[in-house]
């Protein structure tokens, strides 16, 4: 199970810990990073951000201090704001037991080499120990380049299996977003043709990120049987 409200708003750790208590001892949670570290403060999913302050950014700072940083929030900047997102992230990550995290970029978040250099630095530096780091770039990025920094920072490349193949190796994490819009229906010759693109022998995630996201993984999950 992919949680998605630790992007918009990390929830309170008693909350978390609560998933985790709640869930059978071998199901397995799954975290999208804090929008703090990928998107910056000028993205519409910041509406969703209820709360900023010294307790969701964690090691006490002012909130006026807190506030003055969110300039400096997003693109993986090398910034305290960002660090500081990844830590709250990570504690998260820990609470539940989720090995995984996805990075899920906004599409303007473009190829250039200063955004490159943000990458490369930012996965160099961070504690990222007994955590498996999932990169989902959207925009105009080439295979090339997405292999490139998968490779150097031993990253998992996250693909709508429909629009785009995964360039690395081993685990797969797909995550459906509709073939069409965030409106689509998958059919059911669709959903067997995502059963026929998993690789034998590899982990494969399967998300549905669409309306009817509980309809259609629930039939994916009956053509699996």
């Amino acid at each position: 199970m992919e949680i998605q409200q630790t992007f918009y708003q990390p929830p309170k750790q008693d909350t978390v810990k609560r998933w985790r208590d709640e869930a059978p001892a071998d199901f397995e949670f799954t975290l999208k990073a804090w929008q703090l570290i990928t998107h910056e403060p000028s993205s519409p999913t910041y509406r969703r951000l209820k709360e900023f302050s010294p307790a969701t950014c964690g090691q006490g700072l002012p909130p006026a201090q807190v506030r003055g940083l969110i300039g400096e929030a997003g693109s993986f900047r090398a910034t305290d704001i960002v660090r500081r997102a990844w830590d709250t992230t990570l504690q998260m990550a820990r609470l539940l037991t989720a090995d995984k995290v996805i990075f899920q970029c906004p599409a303007r978040f473009r190829p250039t080499s200063e955004n490159m250099d943000r990458i490369r630095a930012f996965f160099s530096n961070i504690d990222r120990e007994g955590v498996i780091c999932i990169w989902e770039p959207r925009g105009k990025w080439q295979d090339e380049q997405i292999g490139q920094l998968c490779r150097e920072l031993n990253l998992v490349h996250c693909v709508d299996p429909f629009k785009a193949e995964s360039v690395t190796a081993g685990l797969r994490y797909y995550r459906l977003h509709g073939i069409t819009s965030y409106h689509h229906n998958y059919t059911d010759d669709e959903l067997r043709d995502l059963l026929r693109r998993r690789v034998k022998d590899t982990s494969t995630y399967h998300l549905f990120n669409n309306v009817s996201m509980y309809h259609d993984a629930s039939g994916f999950k009956e053509l699996l049987k």
